[in-house]
């Protein structure tokens, strides 16, 4: 080190690491195993060593703002082969929840939920917003046993739905509640996502002369980085956690499945159901969408299921801590599942109460998973995905000196 070179720890940031997971940090000896073994770690830019010291040392700045934390898919390998039992992966994953809580907008949000004794305040947001909505739109009823359709959820009228500007009554107030909630968490991740961006091209030792297009930086780093994802290669080369793999591709897809039925769902009843009569009620179970919807709930639990095993596993055999950066994402993604599941099946059963109690917890899950995905395990879908585009770009002529 550099003589009267003085280093800062920030020391609340090394007590967060210590309740977020990374409690074990001080057991490192920087014997370089972790990064020897991890597959995923290059030979110019190798992890997690460095950043092991650097959180030894609190050194938070060289941290939230550095990529390799980023790619680090805290597969186990590191932890597994470490002779000192620091768990690597545990603690760069305890700095990625730091990380997006010190980049989340806005801050307070953030903050909420960074931490599991604010869940009954995160819970209470939603339910109060869609009771409040149910109350006032005048369809707080619950149905007759032979006639369940959530499609009139919001709708006092009991044979045929309100049309408001082309709109199903029920489909209106759904888009009121949740567009915004979509709309609002894009503009965070966007926000947070930009200001690691500048962090990480900050760092870097030489900046070029020019910059990508818009069009550029897509095709040649943001369009690589998802293709790479969509085929989980990198999970693939894990090994101690190689079955993760067989969680997070099945939820992957389901979720893109899912994503398709919900368009379909809004084009065929709320487009094409204005001048065909008959579409606006629940979808035929005969329908292929409707087949693909009940696919990709199987999937969804299942590959969520297969996490949490996972998870339970990983705490039981590596002692690794159980923190809830990792357990309120496998518990929301479940609850989704889940109660959309209920919902279903309790709808064709043609049991009423128990239809509309699943039907309003599932929107409480869906709103959640909207609006708190900046901040929770949930933004490394935003976040990774930048950083293996950083990845790519920061060895392109762009980032480089001429």
């Amino acid at each position: 080190m550099a003589e009267g070179m003085r280093v800062q720890p920030d020391l609340e940031f090394i007590k967060y690491l210590k309740s977020a997971g990374g409690d074990t940090l001080k057991k490192c000896y920087q014997c370089a195993t972790c990064s020897v073994v991890c597959p995923l770690s290059a030979d110019k830019k190798p992890f997690p060593r460095k950043e092991m010291i650097w959180a030894q040392w609190g050194l938070k700045d060289k941290l939230v703002g550095n990529p390799d934390v980023m790619l680090c898919h805290q597969c186990g390998d590191c932890t597994a082969y470490c002779p000192r039992g620091a768990k690597p992966g545990d603690v760069l994953g305890a700095i990625r929840a730091y990380a997006y809580v010190h980049y989340g907008f806005p801050q307070g949000l953030a903050k909420l939920c960074s931490q599991g004794k604010n869940l009954p305040v995160m819970m209470a947001i939603p339910a109060l917003l869609i009771l409040a909505v149910w109350f006032l739109s005048g369809g707080m009823h619950l149905p007759e046993a032979g006639n369940i359709d959530f499609g009139m959820f919001f709708d006092s009228h009991k044979e045929h739905p309100t049309i408001i500007g082309g709109l199903t009554l029920n489909v209106l107030l759904i888009d009121l509640i949740f567009v915004p909630a979509f709309v609002f968490a894009l503009f965070a991740a966007y926000k947070g996502v930009s200001a690691m961006w500048r962090d990480m091209a900050s760092k870097l030792p030489a900046q070029g002369n020019f910059r990508p297009s818009a069009a550029q930086f897509v095709s040649d780093f943001l369009l690589p980085a998802v293709k790479e994802i969509l085929a989980h290669t990198r999970f693939r080369m894990c090994g101690a956690n190689q079955n993760r793999v067989n969680g997070h591709l099945p939820l992957l897809l389901a979720f893109i499945g899912l994503f398709a039925v919900t368009t379909y769902g809004m084009i065929r009843k709320d487009i094409i159901g204005m001048f065909v009569e008959g579409l606006h009620g629940p979808i035929p179970l005969s329908d292929p969408f409707k087949l693909l919807a009940n696919v990709s709930g199987i999937a969804l639990v299942v590959g969520i299921g297969i996490l949490w095993m996972n998870r339970s596993r990983m705490e039981e055999e590596n002692n690794a801590t159980p923190t809830f950066y990792d357990w309120f994402l496998i518990g929301e993604i479940m609850t989704v599942g889940v109660t959309g599941m209920g919902a279903e099946i309790t709808r064709l059963l043609g049991i009423p109460v128990l239809a509309y109690l699943f039907y309003f917890l599932h929107l409480m899950a869906v709103f959640m998973l909207f609006l708190y995905m900046p901040y929770t395990k949930f933004a490394h879908m935003v976040y990774r995905t930048f950083a293996m585009a950083f990845e790519k770009y920061r060895e392109s002529s762009f980032a480089k000196a001429e």
